[in-house]
C-alpha cells in the first residue's frame, strides 16, 4: 500500500505533467489574461509556482546536505528574478523549475520517505517528507486551479490533489478566515459533502472551527468536496460556483465568501 508520501509525490508528478502541458500551449494573450487569483494574470500565477518550486527545492537540498533552510533573503532573490521575467520567460522556466522539485521528491528512498526531515523554513520544526510534499501539493493544487479557471470558469481542482489536501483544510482557517466580516453574527452549519457522504460541522465564530456535525444546526451547506475545498480557500466566487451548491438558514453563500476571502 502506498504511503501518504508516495501518494503526495505521485499527485505532484501528475499535476506537474498536466500543468506543464497546458502552460506550454498558452498564447501570449492567454498568458497575460486574468487568472482566478485576484490581481494576478496567468503568467504571474505560473511565476509564483515556479519561484515556489525553486524555494522548496532549496529546502529539500539543504535537508539532504545538512544545511539550514533557506533564509528569507534567498526567497526574496528568487521572487525578484521571477518577477523580472517576461510572461514568455515564465512560460519556459516553470516546467524546468517544477520538474527539478518533483524529481527531488521522487528521489527519496522508501526509508527516507518514512524518516527524513525537511526544514521548510516557516514551520515550528522540521517536517517529514509526506508533510513537505503535501504542503507543496496544497499550494500547487490551488494555483493550478487559478490558471485553469482563468481560462475556463468551470474548471475544478485536480481530483488527485483534492483527495489529499482535504485533511489540511482547517489549517487554512487560522490565517485566512475572517469571521469579523459577519459583523458579529455567528452560526453552526452542517456541511454535507454530496460526493463523499461525509458530514461536518462548521462553526462560524471567532475562531472559525471545523468539527463534528451539530445536532441542531442553524443551516446546511450542501456541495461536493472539491467545491468545499475551494470555498475554504476563497475560490468559490459566484462565477466559479457549481450549480449544485445549496445553502439553507441565516447564512448565505455571500456570507461564507466574506468569511473565506482567499489568499
Amino acid at each position: 500500500m502506498s504511503t501518504q508520501a508516495d501518494q503526495a509525490i505521485a499527485a505532484l508528478r501528475k499535476g506537474h505533467e498536466d500543468l506543464s502541458a497546458l502552460v506550454a500551449g498558452l498564447t501570449a494573450e492567454q498568458l497575460t489574461g486574468p487568472s482566478a487569483a485576484d490581481e494576478w494574470d496567468v503568467s504571474q500565477v505560473v511565476s509564483h509556482l515556479g519561484s515556489g518550486a525553486e524555494i522548496n527545492l532549496e529546502a529539500v537540498q539543504a535537508s539532504l546536505e545538512g544545511r539550514p533552510a533557506p533564509e528569507f533573503e534567498f526567497n526574496k532573490g528568487v521572487w525578484a528574478r521571477w518577477d523580472g521575467m517576461t510572461p514568455q520567460e515564465r512560460q519556459a522556466a516553470f516546467p524546468v523549475a517544477n520538474q527539478k522539485l518533483v524529481e527531488a521528491y521522487e528521489a527519496f528512498t522508501p526509508e527516507q520517505r518514512e524518516s527524513h526531515k525537511i526544514d521548510v523554513g516557516w514551520m515550528p520544526e522540521p517536517v517529514d517528507v509526506a508533510t513537505s510534499a503535501l504542503l507543496r501539493l496544497n499550494e500547487f493544487g490551488y494555483h493550478d486551479w487559478d490558471v485553469r479557471a482563468g481560462l475556463d470558469p468551470s474548471a475544478a481542482l485536480a481530483p488527485e490533489a483534492a483527495a489529499l489536501i482535504s485533511d489540511r483544510v482547517e489549517g487554512l482557517f487560522g490565517w485566512i478566515a475572517k469571521p469579523a466580516n459577519l459583523d458579529g453574527r455567528t452560526a453552526n452549519l452542517l456541511v454535507r459533502l454530496t460526493d463523499t457522504g461525509e458530514v461536518l460541522g462548521l462553526q462560524l465564530a471567532d475562531p472559525v472551527k471545523l468539527g463534528a456535525a451539530p445536532d441542531s444546526p442553524d443551516g446546511e451547506l450542501s456541495l461536493t468536496l472539491e467545491a468545499w475545498l475551494r470555498l475554504a480557500a476563497g475560490r468559490l466566487k459566484a462565477q466559479y460556483t457549481p450549480a449544485d451548491v445549496r445553502i439553507t438558514g441565516p447564512i448565505s453563500l455571500d456570507d461564507l465568501r466574506a468569511v473565506f476571502p482567499g489568499y
